[in-house]
């Protein structure tokens, strides 16, 4: 009997993607897909189609039993609950509960690289202790520690590029940056495969890069020179905040740069190809891509 396949999160970024990829490139029936969100009217769009969309809030136990009625294979997307460490954990772990209360057979989380304990990223611990909540339900599991998002260069690239500087404490650690709809396209495929052995997989890009190789290849495109500036990361910090983050913040977004630093970002697999049946998008693919948007930021004036 064909699986009843649940996305959580699905009006966000990753889950609209994964929903789009299961309905248009894998051509599943929309019987068999359950999309979840807090707020249902935002996938009226999805609900037009004949997807089935229900609310579900990790804050909410009390929705989540209704919310994971009937799903056989339950894809658990990470939350963006970053403000309160230990949240987002809370939040996962609750939806797992539900989801084996419900009677779901095999469950599918969006991870992160290198979650286990000593890792730099300082939401890794999130991530861990939802992985092993699911590793002690004894369902069948699949794991999907996603990569860096090339899309992340967006959020301070118009500032880099604005002010010419790039200041970073990442030293020569690379990132194996990939394009979102890539992951949404290999998790899309993992879900809907019925596989049922227990699996990890880390999804990442074809190749790995330091910041410096990364700001040759933009200005190359935008003919815009960017000057690497590497820090410690506390003087980052400091910098951060001085231009207006808040500390929490700060901390969390130089957590990213040591973890560059050590190695916890720069794997390369071939996963997202397996599980997708598709060739990966090259970050530079990925910038020239997106050659207007970078054009954008090389005029924009100069943030003081």
């Amino acid at each position: 009997m064909p699986e009843t396949l649940l996305v959580t999160g699905a009006s966000g970024q990753l889950g609209r993607s994964v929903v789009n990829h299961l309905l248009d490139t894998f051509k599943v029936p929309v019987s068999r897909i359950i999309a979840t969100t807090r707020t249902p009217a935002s996938l009226a769009d999805l609900a037009a189609r004949g997807v089935t969309v229900r609310a579900a809030d990790f804050d909410d136990q009390a929705s989540l039993p209704t919310a994971f009625a009937g799903a056989d294979r339950a894809l658990i997307i990470s939350t963006n609950e970053l403000a309160i460490q230990g949240k987002r954990r809370a939040q996962q772990v609750t939806a797992v509960a539900a989801a084996r209360q419900a009677g779901v057979k095999h469950l599918l989380y969006t991870s992160l690289p290198n979650t286990e304990p000593g890792s730099p990223v300082l939401f890794a611990p999130d991530h861990y202790g939802t992985e092993q909540a699911i590793k002690a339900t004894g369902i069948a599991y699949t794991i999907f520690r996603n990569g860096w998002y090339a899309e992340n260069l967006f959020m301070a690239l118009p500032q880099i590029m604005a002010s010419g500087h790039w200041y970073t404490s990442a030293g020569d650690g690379r990132i194996s940056y990939c394009a979102r709809d890539d992951m949404a396209a290999a998790i899309a495929a993992g879900l809907n495969s019925g596989n049922g052995e227990n699996k990890t997989y880390t999804l990442t890009g074809p190749q790995a890069y330091t910041v410096a190789e990364v700001a040759t290849l933009v200005s190359e495109i935008t003919g815009k020179p960017i000057e690497v500036v590497q820090l410690s990361d506390e003087a980052l910090t400091e910098g951060m905040k001085a231009a207006g983050l808040p500390d929490a913040i700060a901390r969390l977004l130089v957590s990213f740069d040591a973890a560059a630093r050590a190695g916890d970002l720069g794997m390369v697999t071939d996963s997202v190809e397996t599980l997708s049946g598709r060739k990966s998008t090259s970050l530079k693919q990925f910038l020239k891509a997106n050659e207007s948007v970078l054009a954008g930021y090389s005029n924009s004036r100069k943030i003081a």
